[in-house]
């Protein structure tokens, strides 16, 4: 049963009086007149549309998803480990070792060492204050880093020539600081570009200045339908981003507004940017036009829509012959995704990655291009990337090359800096230190290995970037490589649908993935009676 509670949620900042609350209404079955909490309904009094969002007082400091039970999540499919043989390598006990597998993964032939990368963040402020250990710890664990959308809108420095940028300061910066790092090889930096960024010349600003390699357009994501969100809490910065042609509410330059903003009644602003309306023919000519202006990648992003719309997005990727092609399943969200569609919209990530699959066989079978894919929506670990790749290969290699991540990437850089910043001030918890001691080059794991890697340029490494690696490389990479070992399998590729099994009924009728136990009563047979081995 799916539930999710609809009138008191901690991403609101809200709660209801009682815990017995009607099922159909979330709201408490005896509601008060002298009720001292704020649950959804009187918070929304009281503060309207804020209530939309997540709690407005943390943004930027904060990242938000849903909390909604779907029905099916990747709990739902379990790995079958294996104890006979070995694929992907030589059947000897002392060469099949565990950190031999190879994990490596291509995206649209970029090659990256483990089969995640970071999704597109962009002009959200919890991006740019964490961004130097996203892209440094991006680039140090060999992965691709997309910014993302609105940068160059965003930025109060940039500078527009005919309405087209022609110099940004913080998109500069993000490319070049994700480069100050990069091996050349594994990995690149992408800059996403919305209707907004298309209008403000950004993909050209980004291929000719900046020497980008990838280009990804964004039809969606899935926190959201509609276009992106931030807030803003500075007036003079909130009538800039209306000039610049972005839809900002309420109106900066209305007088009575700007009074409202002074006396603290209007506490910030929204910036909403429009929403792209996607056609077949446009979209494979704006495609040859950025292999034109001189993009060597061009990816595309999209959220979790309808099914028929998941279709016709791969048909029109298919025709525009697309690199690789992004779905977000529902719930996951960075920075202002309102809550009741982050909750309530969209289709989630395991239901979305059957029915990209299904459009891929379909392509596949009638000899049409076949864009390499990836999925995000809630990955945070080494058991989800396993399943989703491994769902998606019907036995000629994987269709889904890797997951995109996007709250746990932040979480890791917002977590190792915070704590590295208390450990400055001699204020990390007391069983922290404990057990970690209170030097960071001590609490930090994977300290020695960077050090004999980098040299002197360790100490050009943010502490959020190592946080980032140690969670990527030696914690997510690790695990995957004994998850691959535990199935007898030496390289990701590899790794397939029958290795996984289905533990709920709507798991199998949803992924094709077969129950366990209709697996085991298959199995089991024939090897008892020789049928096979």
């Amino acid at each position: 049963m799916t539930r999710s509670l609809l009138n008191a949620k901690s991403t609101t900042g809200t709660r209801v009086r009682v815990p017995d609350i009607s099922p159909l209404s979330g709201m408490c079955p005896l509601c008060i007149e002298n009720c001292p909490f704020l649950c959804e309904i009187g918070k929304s009094a009281f503060r309207g549309r804020e209530v939309l969002y997540p709690d407005p007082e943390l943004f930027g400091r904060s990242t938000a998803s849903a909390n909604k039970d779907y029905g099916l999540d990747w709990s739902h499919l379990q790995i079958m480990p294996e104890l006979r043989g070995a694929k992907g390598i030589e059947e000897d006990p002392d060469k099949a070792l565990f950190p031999y597998v190879d994990i490596e993964t291509k995206v649209a032939g970029i090659p990256m060492k483990i089969p995640v990368f970071i999704a597109a963040l962009g002009s959200t402020a919890v991006a740019k204050r964490n961004w130097d250990g996203l892209a440094v710890g991006a680039a140090i664990s060999g992965i691709i880093q997309v910014i993302g959308e609105n940068v160059c809108g965003m930025d109060p420095e940039a500078e527009f020539t005919n309405g087209k940028v022609t110099h940004s300061p913080d998109m500069e910066y993000r490319v070049k600081k994700y480069r100050e790092f990069w091996d050349g090889k594994y990995g690149d930096i992408a800059v996403q570009t919305n209707v907004e960024d298309q209008r403000l010349g950004v993909d050209i600003y980004a291929i000719s200045k900046l020497e980008v390699n990838i280009i990804e357009r964004k039809w969606g994501q899935g926190a959201k339908a509609i276009g992106g969100e931030v807030r803003i809490h500075d007036l003079d910065k909130a009538i800039m981003l209306k000039k610049r042609g972005y839809l900002v509410i309420p109106d900066p330059e209305d007088p009575a507004v700007q009074e409202a903003f002074r006396s603290g009644i209007i506490k910030s602003f929204e910036r909403h940017s429009r929403v792209g309306m996607p056609r077949l023919r446009d979209f494979v000519e704006d495609v040859e036009w950025l292999r034109e202006q001189g993009a060597k990648k061009v990816f595309l992003k999209m959220g979790s829509y309808r099914p028929a719309v998941i279709a016709w997005s791969l048909k029109v990727a298919s025709e525009a012959k697309v690199d690789h092609v992004t779905f977000d399943g529902a719930g996951g969200g960075t920075g202002m995704s309102p809550v009741p569609m982050m909750d309530e919209s969209g289709v989630p990530t395991v239901y979305l990655e059957a029915f990209v699959l299904k459009c891929l066989q379909i392509l596949k079978k009638h000899r049409k291009h076949v864009p390499d894919v990836s999925m995000a929506g809630g990955f945070i670990n080494e058991t989800q990337i396993f399943k989703a790749i491994a769902m998606s290969n019907f036995g000629d290699g994987p269709f889904v090359k890797a997951v995109a991540i996007a709250r746990a990437a932040l979480t890791a850089v917002m977590k190792a800096k915070f704590f590295y910043e208390l450990a400055k001030e001699n204020k990390l918890p007391k069983e922290f230190a404990r057990l970690y001691g209170t030097d960071p080059e001590k609490f930090f794991v994977t300290v020695p290995e960077l050090k004999a890697r980098f040299g002197e340029d360790f100490y050009k490494i943010p502490p959020g970037a190592i946080g980032l690696y140690t969670y990527l490389v030696d914690r997510v990479g690790t695990g995957l490589k004994q998850l691959i070992a535990g199935v007898r399998k030496w390289r990701l590729n590899l790794i397939d649908r029958g290795d996984l099994a289905s533990l709920t009924e709507r798991c199998a009728k949803v992924t094709g993935i077969p129950l366990l136990e209709d697996l085991a009563e298959h199995e089991m047979e024939g090897i008892l009676l020789d049928w096979y081995y």
